[in-house]
């Protein structure tokens, strides 16, 4: 089943080529659950062994393409509030801890979140939505936004070019990358948690 699905959407880069990698990365980061990561490693290693898609253009459009489907999803949570996300989450199966751990981050982190989400599979389908709830600022969001999805194009897009022939222990590798990412973030939460504490105990005194 995993074989066929991965044969369609190879084919479906094949056909379409950059619009494939355009839409699949614009519905994702714009909050549908979209094989982004997957099309995009595809396209990549594509430009490695066939050269019909150059890898600076993979670059461009991806980058492109997820912030500005980041920014839909902004939009939609921004102009649709708690009701829309509500819906978003029955529509399209998102786990309420999910969301909810969405929420705890952006809340504490702030736009920074939005950077990090970039590299966490769950995160990056409801970074866009959630900042437009809690009311982030548009431009720290877009600069957050655009940064992250430069770096995260530019890493996953790269990883799949310099692979080449090794797909399947590309898609572990990415795999460990995901936990790995998800492991940092906590990190930096738990870090960041202990200077707040430590700096109010100070002005407390």
């Amino acid at each position: 089943m995993n074989h066929s699905i991965l044969e369609l959407l190879r084919n479906a880069v094949v056909q379409y080529g950059y619009w494939a990698v355009g839409a699949a990365l614009l519905l994702e980061n714009a909050g549908v659950p979209a094989p982004g990561e997957t099309i995009l490693l595809l396209a990549s290693f594509l430009a490695y062994s066939q050269h019909e898609l150059q890898l600076g253009w993979i670059i461009v459009v991806a980058t492109v393409a997820a912030t500005l489907g980041d920014n839909l999803g902004f939009a939609l949570g921004y102009y649709g509030g708690r009701p829309l996300l509500g819906r978003y989450q029955s529509l399209f199966r998102v786990r309420a801890s999910r969301l909810k751990q969405g929420e705890r981050l952006f809340a504490r982190y702030g736009a920074v979140t939005v950077f990090f989400a970039r590299f966490i599979f769950g995160m990056r389908i409801v970074a866009g939505p959630v900042a437009g709830v809690l009311r982030m600022p548009w431009r720290r969001f877009f600069v957050f936004n655009f940064l992250g999805a430069a770096v995260w194009v530019t890493v996953v897009s790269g990883a799949g070019y310099l692979f080449g022939q090794h797909w399947h222990r590309l898609e572990r590798v990415i795999k460990k990358l995901d936990i790995a990412a998800v492991i940092f973030v906590l990190l930096l939460a738990a870090w960041l948690w202990w200077r707040n504490r430590r700096g109010a105990a100070a002005s407390g005194k």
